[in-house]
């Protein structure tokens, strides 16, 4: 049985100081302490009993080292992709958005070509209006006559005339016999009855 320093055991051993510190601890070596200063106490059954123990220690302390690496590295690897999918995220959120945005605008600008080019100065009622009529009077041309050239053939005075011109006028927002086409009223007297009007 023999007795030697911390230093001297590490180099004995072929251990790092540290390692021996550890095995004081764990109380796998014994220990005296004289005069303040801490001595390993071996003896040759100890010491190739600790030759066995240190090597073992060794490597697990190296594999603990090894894996606490790979721990830092799936960590490291695992913040990397979790910012990459997140960036992924955000790009084609921004990528949509721009979509909508540009489909919006292009929507808005038909919508404004529409109204500026075809709705200038009138109302979508009146542009219905004026197509339903301008198709009815396409397709019947020789029925249809201005309320004018009818009111001529009848031979009425001016001032009948004028009266019924405004039955007429009152009239043409609700009656289907008579069709406001460039604010002139035409009917179609051989398919309808007028005479409520011309009283």
């Amino acid at each position: 049985m023999s007795k030697m320093t911390v230093a001297e055991a590490a180099a004995h051993f072929n251990v790092s100081k540290e390692a021996i510190h550890n095995r004081i601890r764990r109380g796998s070596i014994d220990c005296i302490i004289e005069n303040g200063v801490k001595y390993v106490v071996t003896g040759e059954e100890a010491s190739s009993k600790t030759k066995e123990e240190s090597r073992y220690y060794d490597y697990i302390e190296a594999e603990n080292a090894r894996l606490k690496k790979r721990i830092d590295t799936l960590e490291h690897e695992t913040t990397t992709l979790r910012n990459q999918r997140e960036q992924m995220l955000i790009e084609e959120r921004q990528k949509i958005e721009m979509i909508y945005k540009e489909r919006d605008e292009q929507l808005k600008s038909v919508l404004q070509v529409v109204a500026t080019k075809f709705l200038a100065n009138m109302n979508v009622e009146t542009v219905i209006e004026d197509a339903v009529t301008a198709e009815v009077l396409e397709a019947e041309p020789m029925d249809w006559i201005s309320l004018k050239d009818f009111l001529k053939l009848k031979n009425y005075k001016t001032k009948k005339k004028e009266k019924i011109k405004k039955r007429f006028k009152q009239a043409a927002k609700d009656d289907s016999r008579i069709i406001i086409k460039k604010k002139k009223l035409y009917l179609d007297p051989q398919k309808y009855d007028y005479s409520d009007l011309l009283k």
